[in-house]
Formats: C-alpha cells, structure tokens, sequence
C-alpha cells in the first residue's frame, strides 16, 4: 500500500464553462494548498450571515492531477476526501464518481478503471456553499481535510474495517481483541493467506500473532480475528496517555516457497476501561474522576476552518496546562488528526453527530437572536444521509481510546424551535431574550416534540450497530419536558446543558440513569455543582476556544466564551480555570480601574473587563484581582505590604483596591500544598518587536496516518516589549510580516474579534501587545526562510522559521 496526499490544487470560485472535464483548461487559476478554506480570503462584511462569522460562501471548483506510474501497477486506486464543505460533486478523468452532502464527513471512490492511457489521473471537485446563513457557527468553505490517494495491493483491509477493543483481563494482564476484514481485490484465487499482528508497546516490542486465513476467492472477504494479550500493561489515561502500536500485515505465496507481502496497516491503541455510574460519577481504569471539559468548534480565526494538525498541538497543550482533560466536539465531527492528538496527548473525547435533525433551527442573520431567523442548515439532508453519517463517524472513531462518549445531537429539544408540547403552554430558552411572544407560546401547527424520542431511539440504535463499548448520549436543552416524553428511554448517559439546578431533583426521577454536564458556564458555581454531587460525571464548559460565528453583531464577528483567544493566547478566564482546575501551587494578578471610586459589578465568570497591565493615571483607583488555588495570598506594591487576603466561600478571586503607584506588584500566595508567587510591573512605551518559534512541549509521536504532508506550518508568536523586555500588553501597532526564502504567509491572527481587517492582507494589528504568524513551506526545502516584522516607531525583529 502506498498513501499520498494531494495538497497542490488549482481553485476558482463561480467558475464558468466544464471545469469537471479532463481538458478543462484550468490556465490561470489560483494556485492554493489543501487543506483549504477559500471564506477566509475574502473581506468581511455585514452583508453576510452574523451567525457564520460575516463570510461568504459561494460555489468553488478545485482540480488537481497526478499520474499513477509504478505505483498504480496491478493495483486499486481510491481517492479519499476527510471533508469537504459542503454538497460536494467529484469527477475523476471527466468520469462523474459521486458526492457527499455532509462537510463534516470523509468519503471515498474506487477510480481505478477510471486511469487515462496517458497514466494521468485528472480530480475536479465542486464543493456549494451558497446557503451561508446554513449553521450557527463558522463552518468554512472548500477542500478543508485531507484529501489523499491510496494505491492498494490486490490483496488488502478495507477502509475502517479493523475493530480494536481492549478488556482487562486481571490487575496484570490486559488483550487488545482486534478483529478486521480482508478484500480479495484481485482478478485470481489466493490458495493461502496469512495475517499477521505485531504489537509494540511504550515499552518496546509485546510479540507477534498470525493467523492463516485459507483459500481467498477473487471478489471475497474473510474476516479473522486476534486475541493478543499484553502482561503488566500500561493503561492509557489522561496523566499517562500510553499508547501501542498495532501493526497488521498480509502475506500469499509465490513460487519456490517464497511468500508475498502485501498491505502493512499500522494504528494506534490504548489499553483503558471506561464506565459511567449514576450514583458515582465517571470512572476511568476503575477510578473515579471528575471530567473537566471544553466544548471546541473547529476554525482557527485565519486559517478558517483548514487547521493544520500542529495548530491544534498548540491550542490542546495550552487546555492540558490549565486542568482540562476533555474535548466536546461540538457540534460535528471533527478532522481525523484532532482525535490522533486527543490519543496522544491524553483527552477524553464526547464525539457529537449532529446540532440538527428534522427540525430546523433558527439560524441568527443579523446579529445572535435577531429576528427574524434564517431556515437552511442539515435538517434538510438529515432524512437521506443521517444514517451513513452517523455510522461513519462511529466506524472511523471506534479505535480511539479517548472517545469515552457518542454524542447523538445538541440541543434538539431546543424550546420552540421548531418542536413544542402541550405540557409547556410556554417556553423560553437561554437565547429566547428578544423572541415575539408568538414564538415562545404553544402552538399545535408546529412540531411535537415526542417525535423526538422516535429518532433519538433510532440514532442511538445506529450507534450500537457499531459500537456497543461506549454509551450513547444526548445534549438536552429542556430537559423539563423532554425528560417527561421518553426522550431519555434510549440513551445510557443523560447530558445537561446550563441546567445545573435541575442535578439533584433529576437524580431522583432517574437514580438509574448518569448524568453529565454537556455543556456549561464558566461561573463557579457551575463547578460546585459538578464537585459537590458525586453523582454528576463531569462538565464541558462553552467553550475551551473563541470560535467565528454567533455573533452578537457587527463587527464583533465571533464568540468570546473561550478560555483561549482566537489566537490561541491565554485570557484572564484561562488562568482562572487553572486556579479551580488544578491543584499545583498557582497565582495570577490582574488588574481594573476603579470608576469614581464607587466600585463596580464583579467580574463577570471569564474574566471580562479584567487586564493584564500595571499602567494607569497617578494615584487612580485600582482593583487588583489575585486568581489562586491556594487559600491565601499577600500583595506587595514596590516591596510593601496591601495586606492579606483569604479565600471565602463561593469566591474564586482575591481583591485589593489602592490608589496606583508606578512600579511592580507582586503576590504571594501560601497554603498547605505549597506557595506560588506573580509579579507585574509598569511597561514603557513599546519600542521593540520580539518574535519566538513555537515548538512542542511534548514531543510528538512519529506520524502513521495517510501519507506524509508534503508541508509543514510554522507557528511565530509576535509580541510588543518595552526596553526592558516586558510586554505591554495595552499596545496595538499595526505589525507587517514578509518571508526572506521559500515559503508563504498563510495567516495573521490577533484574538480580537472586532478586528474585521481582511485576513488575507500581511498586515495585522497587535491586540493585548500579542499576534501570532502562521508560515507555510515545503518540508526539507532548500534554502533557509527568515520571518520579518515591522511596525512604525518598533525595532524590527526577524527568525528562521523552518
């Protein structure tokens, strides 16, 4: 088997004429790299949907060529899409192979008889995307996955055929049982066929198994199946996500004995047992946590919806450092290499299928819960593909260790939209704020919600088809009613989201049902309810990550719910979830001006309004905010003493109030479990720019998927520092990038999502005296490519980014 993947495209958006034929001439068409979100290139606008992050979307058509050569000999050809939004059409030599409705699910084609004489194989995809009011969040446009060909020996395993479980046989010894189908491609019997299984552990190698499989027909599949048993296994879990190396192999005879090896398929496998309690929560290898989730969309501000694998390392190393251990895939199934990074850097995963079913929801144009509403989305593809895609999210997903979760739908039993009950002659939800009362009050004409335990019934029988080690859940909305028609009956894990207050009565009506936090609020509250009731698994906050899409309004074009900007920088609710998440000694101070000396409201429960700076007019009222696990701290300005403070119930922060002093703070925290210390000091005005390479604190493993990327994406942060290196974080000079050497500038990204400059232009403004540069270059390729930045009054700085 060889994979390669096809990363060179040429793209037009509205293009005229036969671009699906073979001779199209495709001359002057832009040239772009896959994965690929064309939305991003161009300028935002109101005219677009609030409710997709005031993009376009539009009708795209991509080609691209390769020829098979001796790779292509005696073998199959398939080419395989990992998504492409959305309603795609795809054509091989001029040949119509088919399409794919969904943007969120990878497909394939056989396109071997469609080679050419010439040995060329021709691509052109079609991807529509005119219904841009279709979802409540950014989604993207174009090839935004990989996109890859397979050349197969004849004799091979399909794709998403093999099955890995893992059992824990004793408190010593633990099995993968892994069972696979093999595929007699060829056009001749095979007298005999061998597998083979090699296991290497963290440790090293844990032996090999075979299994001769008999005579295999041409055309037929035989499915065969391995016990390998692992003595003194090492578990995977979030702190020590061990990982093994499953390697399959084919082998048939030759002549004189000799045998032919044929298609070598490695995967990755943990060895974890998982299970969901309702009195006792979630226990993982048979021990009781608590999950500490985040909910994620899947664009990274710049890059829209096209993330490169290393962008997400980042983003989920920054989520681990501050105590979560789980990812929502919210509200769609996620790129491949996010759940290969959640394996291993150690996430426990909620995998979700759909935010709609029949039902459309209201989709906000103008502004989040502005009516009146849009009505395009899935609900339109949902009676014809539901079923497909939901089994092939299961079928790609079932060998992951992280997946603990099946997440069948969000918010289907959203109040009023569309479904409604005669139990609730009135209901409103947490966006209903400025429904027409017509639309919260009861009305038989619209759809009865009890149509929904018929499909959630049905869904989650589609997920036990394949895959029975896992539970099935639901995100409920209302559960007040939905609770009460049956929609709970089929599902083993009852998910909550923002119903905190209903955990106890709850528990009661169903002892024999667990529940989880789905999706929840940052306040503390929240958390308590989590940490106080042992029956309750776990939470997901909305969200780990600022996401595009449902915003309030122009020209905020996105959400600020994450712990992370969009930028992937750290934001003052970032350090708050730390001081309640984990448990090594940690302070943090930040600081807000005092208006008139009357105070203000608290900070709200991320932290808005809340700075990072020492900086403000003499002698001005100043409230400084300590973030802490421990029970105390004391704060020093210019080395004296403001006094102590103690945590008290219900608080998650510390607060002083002084008049400000040039100078530094510093704070010191103590308690049992040891003492942590923060300091802020005073900046000068900016005069220099200051540019670091990203690189993994934990070093990735050697990669085993689909063919190597032919590129590489290097992350450059950019900061503003005064004259003696400190950040000042209150600064916004407009920062312009160029490449010295090969390679392009694939994005600026600041985190401000009231920044609506275009994305495609090489200059960005620092937002909190940060950006960060993505910069894209073929691997291994020649000369050297220096990074240059620059901004009027600022020492340029320059790095080497490859």
């Amino acid at each position: 088997m060889e994979v390669h993947q096809l990363q060179d495209w040429k793209f037009r958006l509205d293009s005229d004429g036969e671009p699906w034929r073979r001779d199209f001439d495709d001359h002057g068409w832009e040239a772009v790299i896959v994965p690929h979100d064309w939305a991003v290139s161009f300028p935002f606008s109101p005219a677009f949907s609030s409710g997709t992050g005031y993009l376009p979307g539009g009708l795209g058509w991509y080609r691209t060529a390769f020829h098979a050569g001796p790779a292509g000999k005696g073998r199959r050809v398939y080419l395989h899409f990992d998504g492409v939004y959305k309603r795609c059409q795809v054509w091989c030599n001029g040949y119509y192979l088919g399409g794919r409705a969904s943007g969120f699910c990878g497909f394939d084609f056989d396109i071997t008889h469609c080679l050419h004489e010439s040995g060329d194989y021709v691509i052109a995809l079609r991807a529509d995307h005119r219904d841009i009011a279709d979802s409540r969040w950014y989604t993207g446009s174009g090839i935004l996955r990989k996109a890859y060909i397979v050349f197969q020996d004849p004799v091979f395993f399909p794709k998403d055929s093999i099955i890995i479980e893992s059992r824990m046989l004793n408190t010593n010894e633990a099995a993968f049982a892994l069972s696979a189908e093999v595929l007699n491609g060829g056009e001749r019997d095979l007298s005999e066929v061998t597998a083979a299984l090699a296991i290497e552990g963290p440790d090293g190698g844990a032996g090999v198994h075979t299994a001769g499989l008999g005579l295999l027909a041409a055309g037929r599949r035989r499915t065969f199946a391995f016990e390998a048993k692992i003595a003194g296994p090492r578990l995977w879990s979030p702190e020590n996500p061990s990982l093994y190396t499953l390697t399959l192999s084919l082998s048939t005879p030759a002549k004189g004995g000799k045998k032919i090896h044929h298609t070598a398929l490695s995967l990755r496998a943990g060895i974890r047992s998982i299970h969901f309690d309702p009195d006792q929560g979630f226990f993982l290898n048979g021990e009781s946590r608590k999950i500490k989730g985040v909910c994620l969309h899947d664009d990274a501000g710049c890059l829209g919806a096209a993330v490169w694998p290393e962008v997400w390392r980042r983003r989920l190393e920054k989520l681990k450092a501050a105590g979560c251990n789980a990812i929502r895939m919210s509200h769609n199934p996620h790129m491949d290499e996010l759940y290969d990074l959640c394996d291993e850097l150690g996430f426990l995963v909620m995998e979700e299928a759909f935010d709609e079913w029949e039902g459309c929801k209201n989709k906000w144009f103008r502004g989040h819960n502005v009516y009146p509403p849009v009505h395009e989305g899935y609900y339109e593809d949902f009676p014809l593909w539901h079923e497909r895609d939901l089994a092939d999210m299961v079928v790609r997903g079932r060998n992951h260790p992280s997946i603990i979760v099946w997440s069948i739908g969000n918010e289907i039993d959203y109040p009023n939209d569309p479904y409604v009950h005669p139990l609730f002659q009135e209901m409103t939800g947490n966006n209903d704020a400025s429904k027409p009362k017509e639309e919260m009050v009861y009305n038989p004409g619209k759809p009865n919600m009890e149509r929904l335990a018929f499909l959630a019934a049905k869904l989650a029988g589609i997920v036990k088809k394949y895959d029975k080690t896992r539970p099935v859940l639901a995100a409920a909305a209302f559960p007040e009613l939905s609770s009460r028609i049956g929609f709970f009956d089929s599902l083993d894990v009852a998910g909550y989201n923002y119903k905190e207050q209903l955990y106890r009565e709850d528990h009661r009506r169903f002892p024999r049902l667990p529940l989880l936090g789905s999706e929840n609020g940052h306040s503390l509250g929240a958390w308590k309810a989590v940490e106080e009731n042992p029956f309750v698994s776990g939470q997901f906050l909305w969200t780990g990550i600022d996401y595009m899409g449902e915003a309030r309004g122009w020209p905020v074009r996105g959400s600020a719910a994450g712990l992370l900007d969009l930028a992937g920088y750290e934001k003052t609710a970032w350090y708050r979830r730390k001081s309640i998440w984990t448990g090594e000694p940690f302070v943090y101070l930040v600081t807000r001006p005092v208006p008139g000396g009357e105070g203000q409201e608290p900070p709200g429960d991320r932290g808005e309004g809340l700075f990072r700076r020492w900086n403000y007019l003499p002698e001005s009222g100043v409230e400084v905010f300590c973030y802490t696990n421990l029970p105390g701290a004391e704060l020093f300005c210019n080395g004296e003493s403001r006094g102590i403070r103690e945590r008290s119930p219900g608080m998650d922060y510390l607060l002083w109030e002084l008049p400000f002093t040039w100078g530094s703070l510093r704070v010191e925290a103590r308690g049992p479990q040891g003492t942590a210390e923060d300091s802020l000091d005073s900046t000068l005005p900016g005069v220099q720019l200051r540019l670091a390479l990203w690189r993994p604190r934990i070093p990735p493993l050697p990669e085993l998927g689909p063919g190597e990327s032919k590129y590489r994406i290097s992350q450059i942060e950019a900061g503003v520092f005064d004259e003696k290196g400190r950040l000042c974080t209150g600064e916004t000079p407009l920062i312009s990038v160029s490449l010295t050497g090969p390679g392009k500038i694939a994005g600026l990204e600041n985190g401000d999502l009231s920044d609506c400059s275009e994305y495609s232009s090489p200059r960005r403004r620092a937002y909190r005296g940060k950006l960060i540069v993505y910069v894209l270059r073929e691997k291994n390729q020649g000369p050297e490519t220096i990074l240059n930045a620059a901004a009027e009054g600022f020492t340029p700085a320059r790095i080497t980014v490859n």
